[in-house]
């Protein structure tokens, strides 16, 4: 059986302010957790009701056996897994000569945590190794954020900073766009190898803040002949399109 302490641990996991204390996340279906264990973060303990799912992963740490009524206890998700587990969360430090040198995402108040995470899936795709965040972002280890980034997070490298401090650091060479409405067709204009693409609130768009340190306003045309048309990509689709179309042109 899951003792009562380990059941309190998993679902205080659930709560940001308890993630900081702890420094733990939880993850949870055997896919993600095995993809995890891959990138070499740190287990602290696995549940599982599988019995061959010690057979198909390397892993060092503690391993529990339960049935599947006692993970329900614990998981975050409606669709049940047969798997959960807590992982140390990585201590990361900007190294702003690697920054320079390459292709970054600076995600500016970011609030819906699957866009959040599709966004740091999305970097892993295209070889993108450091996610940068305003303070008021979602927390990269959210369950939500864990899901939806399915793996990519023990990859990629998230950071939260103060922005003005962080932008005030880059040499001032460094190519900095933002996605706006009105700015230039992405498809048209010239791109960098490296540079910070900032992507902005998914209401609210960059805010203004933050605009003075844009040297490039670039923007996804809308291409629909509909008079009802959508106004704004959303910010996980716009990352990708984006992203894609800068390592196109490498």
């Amino acid at each position: 059986m899951i003792s009562k302490s380990k059941i309190k641990l998993f679902n205080s996991l659930k709560l940001r302010k308890y993630r900081k204390k702890h420094a733990f996340f939880i993850a949870e279906g055997q896919k993600i957790i095995s993809d995890l264990i891959e990138t070499g973060i740190k287990t602290n303990c696995i549940i599982t009701c599988n019995e061959n799912f010690e057979k198909k992963t390397s892993i060092n740490s503690e391993l529990i056996y339960a049935t599947q009524s006692e993970i329900k206890k614990i998981t975050n998700l409606k669709t049940p897994v047969d798997t959960v587990a807590i992982f140390e969360i990585p201590n990361y430090t900007i190294n702003f000569k690697d920054i320079e040198n390459e292709l970054v995402i600076f995600c500016d108040n970011i609030q819906n945590p699957g866009n959040f995470g599709t966004i740091i899936r999305t970097a892993d795709w295209f070889g993108i190794k450091n996610i940068v965040c305003t303070e008021d972002t979602v927390d990269a280890f959210n369950p939500k954020v864990i899901q939806a980034s399915m793996g990519a997070i023990g990859r990629v490298k998230v950071h939260y900073v103060n922005a003005e401090n962080f932008f005030d650091k880059l040499k001032t060479k460094h190519k900095i766009y933002g996605t706006f409405l009105e700015g230039e067709n992405i498809y048209k204009t010239e791109l960098s190898k490296n540079g910070i693409i900032v992507i902005g609130n998914e209401g609210k768009g960059i805010s203004d803040d933050l605009q003075k340190y844009i040297s490039k306003k670039i923007h996804i045309p809308n291409y629909s002949s509909n008079s009802s048309k959508s106004e704004s990509l959303n910010a996980s689709i716009a990352t990708a399109i984006v992203c894609a179309e800068f390592r196109r042109r490498e």
